[in-house]
C-alpha cells in the first residue's frame, strides 16, 4: 500500500469517526423511571433530562415540561445519508410540577405511522 493510499484511507476513516460524534443522546424511556411524582424536584429533572423542549404554564403554581426524542431508524443512523430517511417513532415525557415538586410524570411512545389512518379518507366518503 502506498503512502498516498494510506493517507487517503486514514482521512476517510477519520471523517467516518467524526460523523459518529455528535450531541449527547437522551434516552427518555429509561430517564422517565428516574422521575418520581411527589419526590423529584425541578433541579433533579434538569440534572437527569436537561432543559425541556417545551414549557407550559398551567396556573400560578403549576407548570408542565415536555421532552421529545426521535427514535431513529437504522438507516437514519447512517453518517451523512441518515437525514434522508424518516424516523422510526417518537418518545415523549410530560412532567407536571406544583411549585418545585413533580406531581405527575407520563411517558408516551408513538410509532411514525401510528396516525397514518388520518390520511385515509375513504371511510368518510359522502353519500348523496
Amino acid at each position: 500500500m502506498t503512502a498516498i493510499t494510506r493517507a487517503l484511507l486514514c482521512l476517510i476513516l477519520s471523517a467516518m469517526i467524526a460523523a459518529c460524534a455528535g450531541a449527547p443522546v437522551r434516552h427518555l424511556a429509561s430517564d422517565a423511571s428516574l422521575i418520581k411524582a411527589g419526590a423529584s424536584t425541578k433541579e433533579e429533572v434538569l440534572t437527569y433530562l436537561g432543559d425541556p423542549d417545551s414549557r407550559q404554564t398551567l396556573s400560578d403554581r403549576q407548570e408542565r415540561w415536555i421532552y421529545y426524542e426521535e427514535r431513529k431508524s437504522d438507516l437514519q443512523q447512517t453518517p451523512y445519508l441518515g437525514r434522508l430517511f424518516n424516523a422510526k417513532g417518537y418518545d415523549q415525557i410530560i412532567i407536571t410540577f406544583e411549585g418545585d415538586t413533580v406531581i405527575d410524570c407520563r411517558f408516551n411512545s408513538f410509532d411514525a405511522d401510528e396516525f397514518d389512518w388520518a390520511d385515509d379518507y375513504s371511510w368518510q366518503e359522502k353519500r348523496e
